[in-house]
């Protein structure tokens, strides 16, 4: 089994200062939200009829993804279907090669980012600017964004000063976040004014109406649509929700889970072209339809891209997003990426201790730590764990197997804790050292301790 996260996060980690700055922030966001939810009676009854309704379209998802696409046509939408994502880049491309445009802005899609479109369209000398503003910074510093909603999560203003010096011409060492939000401001507005194409995500397709949804915070989205002489819109065909009715128990979810806030500041729908310009919506596969006829998995195809998982998760606040290597990280990524490529993958859900906190706080009630348990099952049953690790587990069974080993072995472990620390500490024996203090060894056993208490 590949060790990559381990790795990556232990790089990660390096910076003490900066990770314990990461986990904080994350948490907070993680309070942000829980103090959002507890404003809502409704609360656990939103989240049961978001999950009941996603249940009810994946199971009906043929017709509804036909729905859509003949309502969007009647609203004079171009529709395109992709199987992988080298088919829904191939689309793009065609789309801007007919409008002969080399230039194009693009909001926050995570579609995008897991179909590598950045690269496929630089390498055909297509400029694409991201017009999110923490999408912006970490296409100038050429990195992955690390988290869905937060994508500079990971860096500090003085990061973000500096990469802004570098690219913008801003004044060195001036980490004022207005000032340096003026400045992106000023630079992304002639983007927006010199692109005849953008491309934005989509939160919610809405079969009913052939309309979509895409929700932001900056208004990067409405931007570019509306600068913009032809808008295409990427989306994964779990998108889709049946009916207008049903947005509003999803947008009551979305914005409290993600940020804490009551709702996003932009929640925009566009159901057809303005006049004299073009609308496309690109119905994306990739690896989906595998994933729904998973019966353990399917539930992973509700996911709302909250990013709710990630601020709670012990593991992803302390070992951040790039740790994951993938467009999706955290624990809903850790479900997601081993359909796509379950070797690339193999390492991410082992990248959990399976604490539950994902799953309690997913606003559509997928079981996320129950799936990467049941991930781990199906990479072990595939051959694919390491051999040091099967080794430890067989060894681990053999010893619970035998109650006498397994009580010479506590009360040598804790022997060993007690007098000769410096084994427990060195971090090439016991990894688990590395980032974590060792808890003092208690001076008996549960075990030990029941039998004198039954005798006095």
């Amino acid at each position: 089994m590949s060790s990559r996260h381990a790795q990556l996060a232990e790089q990660f980690n390096a910076d003490e200062a900066r990770t314990n700055w990461h986990d904080q922030t994350l948490w907070w966001v993680r309070q942000k939200r829980d103090r959002a939810a507890n404003t809502l009676p409704e609360w656990e009854q939103l989240r049961q009829w978001a999950s009941d309704i996603k249940d009810h379209t994946l199971s009906n998802l043929h017709a509804y993804l036909l729905e859509f696409e003949k309502n969007a046509l009647a609203n004079g939408v171009f529709v395109h279907w992709a199987k992988d994502a080298q088919e829904h880049n191939r689309i793009i491309y065609d789309i801007l090669q007919k409008a002969g445009v080399d230039r194009i802005v693009k909001s926050k899609s995570m579609l995008t980012e897991e179909c590598h479109l950045n690269p496929y369209l630089q390498d055909k000398g297509i400029d694409v600017v991201d017009t999110d503003l923490g999408e912006r910074i970490v296409q100038f510093r050429e990195e992955a964004p690390s988290h869905i909603v937060l994508p500079a999560i990971h860096l500090k203003k003085e990061d973000v000063s500096n990469t802004f010096h570098e690219h913008l011409g801003t004044e060195k060492g001036n980490n004022d976040p207005q000032y340096l939000t003026h400045a992106a401001r000023l630079h992304l507005r002639e983007k927006f004014i010199q692109s005849d194409i953008a491309i934005t995500g989509v939160n919610f397709a809405i079969a009913e109406t052939g309309g979509i949804v895409v929700c932001t915070n900056e208004g990067n989205a409405d931007m570019g649509a509306h600068a913009a002489r032809i808008h295409i819109a990427c989306m994964g065909f779990e998108k889709i929700i049946p009916k207008a009715e049903h947005l509003g128990v999803f947008t009551r979810l979305l914005a409290r889970s993600a940020t804490g806030q009551p709702i996003t500041t932009y929640t925009s729908h566009f159901h057809r072209p303005a006049p004299g310009k073009e609308m496309h919506i690109v119905l994306v596969d990739n690896g989906r339809s595998r994933q729904l006829g998973r019966e353990d998995f399917r539930n992973s195809l509700k996911c709302i891209r909250c990013a709710a998982c990630f601020n709670t998760c012990p593991v992803y606040r302390r070992s951040g997003g790039h740790s994951y290597h993938t467009a999706v990280a955290g624990p809903i990524g850790s479900i997601l990426n081993p359909n796509l490529d379950m070797k690339a993958n193999v390492d991410l859900p082992f990248a959990s201790t399976l604490c539950g906190s994902c799953s309690n706080v997913c606003p559509v009630k997928i079981n996320i730590h129950e799936q990467l348990w049941k991930w781990r099952q199906v990479i072990s049953a595939e051959g694919l764990t390491a051999p040091s690790k099967k080794i430890g587990m067989k060894l681990m069974a053999w010893v619970l197997a035998r109650p006498g080993v397994y009580r010479f072995a506590g009360k040598t472990a804790r022997w060993v804790t007690a007098n000769l620390p410096f084994l427990v500490k060195n971090k090439t024996w016991n990894p688990w050292f590395k980032q974590r203090e060792m808890p003092e060894a208690p001076k008996q056993s549960f075990q030990e301790w029941y039998k004198k208490q039954q005798r006095s």
